[in-house]
């Protein structure tokens, strides 16, 4: 008979035996996109400009609304299958719609109906969700931003911004009549409009005290409001029963070190900026007593980051770099706009599974945080990628939801259009990012983006290369990709020089190894900017050792569509170069490009003519161009986004049917076959929209085919980068 300290330790050593395996780490993966423009009526034109921008949902978080400040309406999203979102249709209204939220069946949407900045106006609209009618409205004496309902449903703020104008002396202010807060008694979801009350909120700040901008206001479960005032950098909190103030402090200043602060086509996080006010736009509480503010900056500020306050003032944490290094290091860093960096904007806090999560918009990264309240110091957890300027974040944590508005429209530029994007909390691993970079020795972010090309190395499975395009003119560079890791890893940054300064004058677009250590670059020249069409030679420091200029055959019949990508077939003597002109030049017929081939042995230049599919809108061309086992691959892709885009495929041509000819001639036309149709593979990647720019593709030693998108530098662009693993070439051939 056991003992019972025996039979206990058996006990024990049986149940470790067969303990429950980990829990699976949750994380929120994209589900659905869906354009705003999708909203429009059948007879409306689908040209016209839309945007989504603050975003609310119904009380069972099966539908969505959201503000359309362009169209003028509130528009409606149908999210039972969230994976499925469709069409809810639009009200129209008499004005701007700034923003909504959801009182029982009811939308209270703040309208702006000024005509003037001298002479603000605007009105609280109520419209019926199961009719879809504006049922009334509450006049608000000034212009509306921001509105927001008690966790009782008995109290509605308004943040009344009365913005300045700001092409009136540089925006400077003040700029009279002063904005304010008022708060609207609310029953059943209608609001009194007799109740209104007005809360005075000039005096208050440092900064242009007699000219208060409001700008976002959120409740906590006190029925206490926590309102912003942007660019006063000021931040007030009101009791909402009573219209009293409880406390009012500045939002203070910020000194940053070691960020990228010139617009020069470079990315280089060295600089300083002192003293940086803060001055918030959206705010969250994160209980009764700590409130969060996204520090976005309009005035003369913005700190790049996002600040945890007491309730009475007190710093409680501050994010610094953090958030932009992140970006950054995603490739997300929007370098052409970086007065004020990423620029925190959107804010929103959501308690899934018992974590309470942060949730950080940056406009100009197009990209949201996700954090862990700790008490202490947030913990990141992801970055999310989103549309294009997210501007509405909104958590459903009864159904493990997480939605992103996003409001910038580029249909006047032919870009992506406005989208909501829907994304889902569960056990998994995330999608995004695909192809990531750390910080380097010196604790700064390495910097890339807009990858325009791949190569694979010579001698190591896995291992690629690429360069970036003429987003970062000031300074081009070949990136070391380890393909081995998941996400794959940018580890190396090697900046292309000339004379030891980074080459001037360079597009760069293709890539391939010579051979020797070094690369063969294929730059996409633009006579009107003075950047030569030309191939160069570089050693493994990235130093130019030899420069290729076009022959006079091609030159007079240019355009500024050049090389878009370059591989070598042969060698020694043999060796010829193989590049890929991405559209028709002058002297070729309609929907025929030309491959180029160059031996450096002879310095002879010959050419080929390869068909492209014809273009259903936009234009068709070439972008990427690699040899392996016989066969040329070529990337052909259209120029479109979205549900416009239609040709993003992998093309072969056998090196038996390549004979390029003697230019000045008649060139043969070469046939193709079609390898992959990269639609579906894009599409499933990320659930998001399809980007335009496919722009890298590269086998490995070992018969491994990877993709690469180009992001632009997050230049009217969402800034994803998209990194495909296609398998073995053997499997897709």
């Amino acid at each position: 008979m056991l003992r019972p300290s025996c039979l206990i330790a058996l006990t024990a050593a049986l149940a470790a035996s067969v303990a429950l395996p980990a829990k699976a780490e949750q994380v929120f993966n994209r589900i659905a996109t869906f354009p705003v423009a999708s909203n429009l009526p059948a007879a409306a034109d689908k040209k016209a400009k839309t945007s989504a921008e603050i975003i609310a949902a119904t009380d069972d978080g099966k539908s969505l609304v959201y503000s359309d400040s362009p169209y003028g309406a509130v528009g409606f999203v149908d999210i039972a299958d969230p994976k499925a979102p469709k069409a809810g249709g639009l009200v129209k209204i008499d004005g701007e719609p700034t923003s909504v939220t959801v009182a029982g069946g009811k939308v209270l949407a703040g309208v702006n109906t000024s005509k003037s900045k001298t002479d603000p106006k605007g009105n609280l609209t109520v419209i019926d969700i199961a009719t879809r009618k504006v049922e009334a409205s509450c006049d608000l004496g000034g212009q509306p931003d921001s509105v927001a309902l008690s966790k009782d449903g008995k109290y509605l703020a308004v943040a009344i911004e009365n913005e300045r104008d700001e092409e009136l002396n540089d925006g400077a202010m003040p700029q009279l009549p002063s904005g304010n807060l008022k708060i609207v008694s609310v029953a059943a979801g209608v609001p009194d409009c007799a109740s209104i009350r007005t809360v005075e909120v000039t005096g208050l700040s440092e900064i242009v005290p007699e000219d208060a901008e409001p700008e976002f206001v959120a409740f906590n479960d006190a029925g206490e409001i926590a309102l912003t005032l942007q660019e006063n950098n000021h931040i007030v909190v009101v009791n909402a029963a009573t219209g009293a103030l409880v406390s009012h402090f500045s939002a203070g200043s910020v000194t940053l070190e070691n960020i990228d602060t010139k617009k020069d086509g470079a990315l280089n996080f060295s600089g300083k900026i002192e003293n940086a006010l803060r001055e918030p736009d959206a705010v969250k509480w994160l209980d009764n007593d700590r409130l969060v503010i996204a520090n976005e900056g309009d005035y003369k500020g913005g700190s790049r980051g996002f600040t945890i306050f007491s309730k009475k003032g007190e710093v409680l944490y501050e994010s610094g770099t953090s958030f932009e290094y992140e970006a950054a290091n995603l490739g997300h860093y929007p370098e052409h706009r970086n007065k004020k960096g990423i620029e925190p904007e959107g804010m929103e806090v959501g308690t899934y599974g018992g974590q309470k999560l942060v949730f950080v918009g940056a406009e100009r990264a197009s990209l949201v945080g996700v954090y862990q309240d700790t008490g202490a110091a947030p913990k990141f957890l992801q970055a999310l990628p989103s549309g294009i300027g997210p501007e509405g974040l909104l958590a459903i944590p009864a159904r493990n939801l997480f939605v992103t508005a996003n409001e910038t429209d580029l249909i006047e530029d032919g870009g992506a259009r406005s989208h909501v994007m829907i994304y889902e909390r569960a056990e998994g691993k995330p999608a995004y990012p695909m192809i990531s970079a750390g910080l380097t020795d010196r604790g700064v972010p390495l910097g890339w983006g807009a990858l325009s090309a791949l190569a694979a190395d010579p001698e190591t499975a896995g291992k690629l290369y690429s360069v970036s395009d003429s987003a970062y003119a000031a300074q081009p560079s070949i990136y070391t990709i380890d393909a081995t890791q998941t996400p794959a890893r940018i580890v190396a940054k090697t900046v292309v020089t000339r004379g030891g300064n980074p080459a001037q004058k360079l597009d760069l677009e293709g890539i391939a190894p010579d051979g020797k250590g070094g690369f063969w670059l294929a730059s996409e020249g633009n006579s009107e900017k003075l950047v030569p069409h030309a191939i160069y030679r570089v050693d493994d420091k990235g130093e130019i050792k030899q420069e290729i200029a076009f022959p006079t055959e091609l030159l007079p019949n240019e355009t500024r569509f050049g090389l878009e990508g370059i591989t070598t077939i042969g060698e020694g003597d043999d060796l010829t170069l193989v590049a890929a002109v991405q559209r028709e030049w002058k002297d070729d017929p309609n929907g025929q490009v030309k491959l180029l081939a160059y031996k450096p042995k002879t310095k002879e230049w010959a050419a080929v003519r390869y068909p492209l599919e014809k273009a259903s809108k936009g234009w068709m061309g070439l972008s990427e161009i690699t040899a392996h086992n016989g066969k040329l691959y070529v990337i052909e892709r259209d120029n479109q986004i979205g549900t416009e885009a239609k040709v993003k495929r992998i093309y072969g041509v056998g090196l038996d049917g390549f004979k390029p000819a003697k230019l000045g001639g008649e060139l043969p036309v070469v046939e193709k076959t079609l390898v992959r149709d990269l639609l579906p593979d894009m599409k499933a990647a990320t659930n998001g929209y399809v980007v335009d720019k496919v722009e890298g593709f590269t086998i490995d030693k070992v018969g491994d085919a990877y993709v690469v998108t180009d992001n632009d530098g997050v230049d009217n662009s969402s800034g994803e980068t998209l990194f495909l693993r296609l398998g073995n070439i053997a499997t897709i051939n």
